[in-house]
Order: C-alpha cells, then sequence, then structure tokens
C-alpha cells in the first residue's frame, strides 16, 4: 500500500508539475514578436527573422542536449534531473524579463533549451515507480497534464500581455517553474540506488544511441514521436490564413483561428487518460495502432474541408486519436529499453520531439510556398501511415513487448 501511495502521490504532484512547465512556456509564445518590437526595438524585416531564430533556438539546443541529460539521470537518478531542469529554466526566464536586445534573448533562449529536460525526466520517474498494471493510464495522465498547459498557456499569456505587459509575464513564468520546482522537491519519492547505478559501465550518447538502436522497436517509437510533433507544428503558421479562406471574411478570423488551433488539444486532454487506461487492457501496442491510423485518417480531410466548422470538427477528431498517440509510445519506450537505460531512452525520444517542433517550423513554411496548408495535411497524414506499417512490423518482429506478457 505505502509503495502504491508513493506512485500516485509522484503522478499527481508531477502532472502538476508537467501542467506549470508547459503552461509556464507557451505563456511567451503569443507576445513573443510584440516583445521584440515594443521593449526590444526590433523593426521591420529584422523583425521576422529575429522572430524564428529565437522561437527555433529552444527547440535546436533541446534536440541536442536532452540525450546528454538522459544519459546522466540514469546514473545520478531522474529525481536530481528533474530539479537541475526547472530550478534552472526558472532562473534563465526570469532572465528573459531583463533582456536588453534581441541576442541576448536569443543566446538566453539557446540556454534555456540547454537545461530543459522537466518532461522527460518526470515521465521517466513515473514509469519508474508506477506498476506496469496501472502504466498506460498514468503516461495518459502525465501527457493530459503536459497538453492543458500548452492549450491554457497562449492564453493566459494573451491576456496577462494586455494587462500587466510583456516583460511581468516572464517573472510571472519564473514563479511558476519555481513552484513546480519546489512541489517535486518536497513531495516526489525516487527509488534508485546510485551506487548500483555507478556499476554499470559508462558510454558515450552515440554510442548509447546504438545500443538502444539494436532494439529494432525503439527506432520505429522514436519515429512515431517526431512525426507526431512534425504533423501538429507544419501547418500551424498558415492556420489562420486557412480559417480566413474557409470563412470568407475578416470578422472573428482571431478568435476562430484560436478556436481551430485549441480544439486539438482539448479532445487530446481528455482522450489520453482514457485512452491510458485502455491500454492497460488491450495492450499499448494495439491502441498506438489505431492512434496511428485514425491520426493520420483525420489529418489529410483538412486538405478538402470547406467550411471552418468542419475543420473544427475533424481536429477535433484528430485530436482524439492523437492523445493515445504519447501515452502509448511512452508505456512501450519504457517495456522495451533494457533496465538501468530508462532515462537515456527518454531522453532520445524528447530529442524526437524537439527535432520535430523545429522542422516541422522550417520544413513546413518552406513547403507551404510550393504546395500550399493543403499539401501539408496530405503530406503528414501519409507520414504516419507509412510510420504505421513501420511500427507494426517492428512491434510484432519479435516476442510481444514486456509489458504485456
Amino acid at each position: 500500500m505505502k509503495n502504491w501511495e508513493t506512485w500516485k502521490v509522484n503522478l499527481i504532484v508531477l502532472w502538476f508539475g508537467q501542467f506549470l512547465v508547459n503552461a509556464g512556456m507557451t505563456m511567451i509564445t503569443p507576445f513573443l514578436s510584440l516583445y521584440l518590437a515594443k521593449d526590444l526595438g526590433v523593426h521591420g524585416d529584422a523583425l521576422g527573422m529575429w522572430a524564428g531564430l529565437i522561437f527555433a533556438a529552444n527547440f535546436m539546443t533541446s534536440f541536442l542536449f536532452q540525450p546528454l541529460w538522459g544519459k546522466l539521470a540514469d546514473k545520478y537518478g531522474r529525481k536530481i534531473m528533474l530539479l537541475r531542469s526547472s530550478f534552472g529554466m526558472a532562473i534563465v526566464i526570469v532572465l528573459m524579463g531583463f533582456a536588453q536586445t534581441p541576442m541576448q534573448l536569443l543566446l538566453l533562449r539557446l540556454l534555456n533549451g540547454t537545461i530543459s529536460g522537466f518532461n522527460p525526466a518526470s515521465i521517466a520517474l513515473v514509469s519508474g515507480n508506477t506498476p506496469k498494471a496501472r502504466m498506460g493510464f498514468a503516461m495518459g495522465l502525465m501527457q493530459s497534464g503536459s497538453v492543458a498547459g500548452t492549450i491554457l498557456g497562449p492564453l493566459i499569456g494573451g491576456a496577462l500581455a494586455d494587462w500587466i505587459g510583456y516583460r511581468p509575464i516572464f517573472y510571472i513564468v519564473g514563479a511558476l517553474l519555481f513552484a513546480a520546482s519546489l512541489l517535486a522537491l518536497f513531495l516526489v519519492k525516487e527509488k534508485f540506488d546510485r551506487a548500483e547505478a555507478a556499476q554499470v559501465p559508462q558510454i558515450s550518447v552515440f554510442a548509447g544511441f546504438k545500443e538502444l538502436a539494436k532494439v529494432p522497436q525503439l527506432p520505429a517509437l522514436f519515429g512515431v514521436t517526431f512525426l507526431l510533433q512534425f504533423a501538429m507544428i507544419a501547418p500551424m503558421t498558415l492556420l489562420p490564413l486557412y480559417v480566413e479562406k474557409l470563412h470568407g471574411t475578416a470578422v472573428d478570423i482571431a478568435f476562430w483561428a484560436g478556436v481551430v488551433s485549441a480544439v486539438t488539444g482539448v479532445s487530446n486532454m481528455l482522450a489520453s487518460p482514457v485512452l491510458g487506461k485502455l491500454s492497460d487492457k488491450v495492450g499499448a501496442h494495439r491502441i498506438l495502432t489505431y492512434a496511428l491510423i485514425g491520426a493520420a485518417l483525420f489529418i489529410i480531410p483538412q486538405a478538402f474541408v470547406t467550411t471552418v466548422w468542419q475543420l473544427v470538427v475533424v481536429r477535433f477528431l484528430m485530436g482524439v486519436f492523437m492523445g493515445g498517440l504519447l501515452p502509448s509510445v511512452n508505456a512501450l519506450i519504457r517495456s522495451y529499453t533494457p533496465d538501468g537505460k530508462e532515462s537515456r531512452a527518454f531522453g532520445f525520444n524528447s530529442s524526437m520531439l524537439a527535432l520535430g517542433n523545429m522542422l516541422g517550423a522550417v520544413i513546413g513554411g518552406f513547403l507551404s510556398g510550393y504546395i500550399g496548408i493543403e499539401g501539408l495535411f496530405l503530406i503528414s497524414g501519409g507520414f504516419l501511415l507509412v510510420n504505421t506499417v513501420w511500427v507494426r512490423l517492428k512491434l510484432y518482429k519479435d516476442t510481444a513487448p514486456r509489458l504485456f506478457r
């Protein structure tokens, strides 16, 4: 009973931690370009360049450093890596509020991506302390906390920007992350034998990836994370223009663009715990397969809708299936990863997530000039269908995963 209570407390605390971290990070997004223009004096063509660089900087360094933090978490413990990330980001984001030049803000965003890692560390910690029979539920609940923060963050940030200005929001975000850090520090418990972990031979990050890649299921699961983020991010910058085209008038465009963007996150947040719990009964590999097919089949029709309402409905249904993807991926990564290398595996998965965010924004923006947002929907759906075949072949290549034996 004591162990059950411990994993449940960890799950609840880290759910709130994920919510606060993701809300804090996305609160900045709505006014980033306005902060550059009004507080840092960037204007004209330079504004778009700096905004793009500063937005992508966080993902770039996160992609590079997540595997390193995963390696260190397997050696020193997940909780210490979680605290390193959350306390560090709290300080760096407060410093962003004191930036005087776009270069200072860019460097701080690069640093923030370098030290980030709260989400993969918390998932690794939860997965290591949760009973296997409840793994899907726990992963689904963690996903819902992350998505809830991602949805509400921009709404809160946009409202606060009009009320208190831009710089104070960085201080508020820093305070939220500090609060998440304190919650984790005092309430989260981890069973980790540092002496036993120290006896494991230490290898480089690249060698660690080669070792994990020998498990054929893991690269396929990493591919799901990358393609999911790519498919989500690639059309995002063009969604308001697409909504305007479907709506046929400039009235209420901002409102409908917000609805279209948020509805996927809402259904994702609602579906994640449900599908996660279902995966405990039928197997995460089955939920992953159906979720991949469903997500692909509801991305493609977005290229053919004729009204905003149709787009809202299709994106809501797409979010339902996407709600089953990352929890299933995380549960299966925990299942297939050799003992003692869980954080490293989650670090690589988080790295793929950051890469999907970064390349989705860059490649999506480039391709849109040639194929439009409709083409991006078709390509994204096609990639997920191909990934479905790849995952099925790899998941059933050998025996069923240990989690479901």
